[in-house]
């Protein structure tokens, strides 16, 4: 029986992992329980790479080697099975989990992938690589409104691998770029990664979204200029699509209307309305065109008078209550203290100095008329000149598009009227809600799946089947993740009772790194153990290692979970498991190998790694916004 060579390279890795941990014992002089706990880290990986189940190996191991850290105390292992679960269980961030996959499955199975795919590869036709630059574009879009991997990267190899294949795009190319783009959503928020890692480090989930949100963006950026700049100078790899290929036919009744498809749309559908040569198109239908026509140019002028509204008005000024004079009382008081108190002698000093006080008093009293005067203040302030520069170079952008707006293009913002800014709504709502403090990740996600839900209804595909699946599924990974973080918990537990955690720590404090050392070292590990693994298994094994670690080199674990969460796509895209790799290989035609699904996805790792470095170096992409934000 010939076996494969993923297969050997499994085995080889898995010896090479069994052999360290027997080189350490042997070459211990005293194995100390430390040891042991390194040895039970080593079975679990070899355990998960066998195949067994991730969740059930890290609980299994853990209440094994924490019987044997409390010596062979039944009841304290028990007791530390129940207590981790009940902290999963009481665990309020990890309620977003359901809702946003819930969301995604939705969202998923309203079928707007194919409309999304096709009306953005019109739109970026003239691009260099169109198709594949439409294809991450679709990705990035699809995995932010689902964020799960394994049913972008399927739905996009059913949908735009053989349409690239067909216009003479190379297997590698088209391969490598469908496995990234639908990988961008491990990293993009709302990314249920972010989540997992920040209830594993205690991080904010806030605040990791609102620093993943650029990184992703520049990731997305760097495969899309990737595609451009080869496609640009190998055009053989990206041929461009021909003439009928961008070829968009016109609505009957439109056709009537437009002179050509070239023509310009709005000029021609005002000359309609007032033309008699048209009169078998229905006025109803006109001015429904030209309302979608004028749709951007509505928005402009809505948000550029709320934006004025909100720069001119001035804030109202605290009304201040006027002045007293210390010591003076009112009328009664000095009426009483005339009666009954004790008199001044006339002529003497003291009379003197009353007779100033009350000279001086109604001076003191006059700040009461700047406080009516500032009550009456402007409120009003003229606009600044960055509004006015804002506002030009918006209308000027406004007229460009209509400058360029030809019925054939008018068709393409109609199709992307119902595929893209649908989806883009869903996700600002999402986002937005959480970046701007307006909602908790849990509330944001119960908005997006409601949002989910009437998208489906929307396209009419909110069917009791849908529903049912939908729901099956959403239970399916929420029980994996939960379960999971239970096994986490007993695993990290038992793992710090026998000492791993302080003998790894001591390693590496004996290293005498610097902090740029121990981040290289720490995402070269990462980077390595995301070949065998995924990335649930990295963050709920490795993370409660590193993590500990961080304060002694003076990393801020935000800033450690944005590199991490670059770093983990790796998990998906490397070989011998790269998972997207196989969902790819699923649904592809057969001369379509592996072989060549993993060369095409080698050139987006470098980019990955590329992305990494820019991130080490500037690290304001990641932590401005959060800054801006949240400090």
């Amino acid at each position: 029986m010939k076996i494969r060579k993923e297969l050997w390279f499994g085995f080889t890795l898995m010896g090479l992992i069994i052999l360290a941990a027997l080189t350490m014992l042997v070459s211990v002089d005293k194995i100390t329980n430390g040891h042991i706990g390194l040895l039970m880290l080593s079975l679990v990986v070899v355990a998960i790479m066998l195949g067994f189940p991730t969740a059930f190996t890290l609980m299994g191991m853990g209440m094994i080697f924490t019987w044997v850290a409390y010596e062979e105390n039944t009841t304290k292992t028990l007791d530390l099975m129940v207590s981790a679960a009940y902290k999963v269980m009481s665990n309020d961030v990890l309620i977003s989990i359901p809702l946003f996959v819930f969301m995604g499955y939705l969202v998923e199975r309203a079928n707007l992938i194919e409309k999304l795919f096709r009306s953005l590869h019109l739109a970026l036709a003239r691009l260099p690589g169109a198709l594949a630059v439409a294809t991450l574009v679709t990705c990035a879009v699809f995995a932010t409104a689902t964020g799960i991997v394994g049913a972008v990267v399927t739905l996009m190899g059913l949908l735009a691998l053989p349409q690239m294949l067909r216009a003479g795009y190379d297997v590698k190319m088209s391969a490598g770029a469908i496995t990234a783009g639908g990988c961008l959503g491990i990293l993009i928020p709302p990314s249920v990664m972010l989540i997992v890692y920040g209830a594993t480090a205690g991080v904010s989930v806030v605040q990791l979204y609102a620093g993943a949100f650029f990184p992703g963006l520049m990731l997305a950026g760097l495969y899309i200029l990737y595609v451009i700049i080869v496609a640009k100078f190998k055009p053989h790899m990206a041929p461009p699509l021909t003439e009928k290929e961008r070829y968009i036919p016109l609505p009957p009744l439109l056709e009537k209307v437009a002179p050509a498809h070239t023509s310009l749309a709005l000029p021609a559908l005002l000359k309609a309305l007032k033309g008699q040569r048209n009169a078998d198109v229905p006025t109803s239908y006109l001015l429904k065109q030209l309302g979608v026509v004028l749709m951007p140019l509505i928005l402009f002028v809505f948000v550029a008078l709320w934006s004025y509204a909100s720069v001119t008005t001035v804030p109202p000024v605290e009304e201040v209550s006027s002045l007293q004079v210390m010591g003076a009382g009112n009328a009664d008081e000095a009426a009483d203290a005339d009666e009954g108190g004790l008199a001044v002698p006339p002529g003497t000093e003291a009379e003197e100095i009353d007779k100033a006080e009350a000279e001086s008093a109604p001076a003191l009293a006059e700040p009461a008329e700047p406080v009516a005067a500032a009550a009456a203040a402007p409120t009003s302030q003229p606009a600044p000149a960055g509004f006015w520069i804002g506002t030009g170079v918006g209308a000027l952008a406004l007229a460009v598009y209509y400058g360029l707006l030809s019925f054939t293009r008018f068709e393409v913002f109609k199709m992307l009227l119902t595929s893209f800014f649908p989806l883009l709504v869903l996700i600002l709502a999402v986002l937005g809600s959480i970046v701007m403090g307006l909602a908790t990740p849990t509330e944001a996600a119960a908005v997006g799946a409601l949002g989910g839900f009437l998208l489906a209804a929307a396209y009419k595909k909110l069917t009791l089947s849908v529903v049912t699946e939908s729901v099956f599924l959403t239970a399916k990974t929420s029980a994996m993740v939960c379960w999971l973080f239970v096994g986490s918990a007993i695993f990290s537990a038992a793992f710090a009772l026998l000492g791993g955690q302080e003998l790894v720590e001591n390693w590496v404090m004996s290293m005498n790194l610097t902090k740029t050392q121990f981040l290289v070292l720490s995402q070269v590990i990462i980077f390595i153990l995301g070949w065998p693994l995924e990335w649930t298994e990295i963050i709920v094994i490795f993370m409660p290692i590193f993590i500990p670690l961080l304060d002694n080199f003076g990393v801020d674990p935000l800033f450690f979970g944005l590199l991490v969460a670059l770093n983990l796509q790796t998990a998906f895209l490397s070989p011998p498991v790269a998972m997207a790799a196989f969902y790819l290989k699923g649904v592809s035609p057969p001369h379509v190998t592996l072989n060549q699904i993993f060369a095409g996805m080698l050139p987006f790792m470098g980019i990955q790694v590329f992305a990494i470095i820019l991130l080490y170096n500037f690290p304001a992409i990641g932590l401005w916004l959060p800054q801006v934000l949240y400090k």
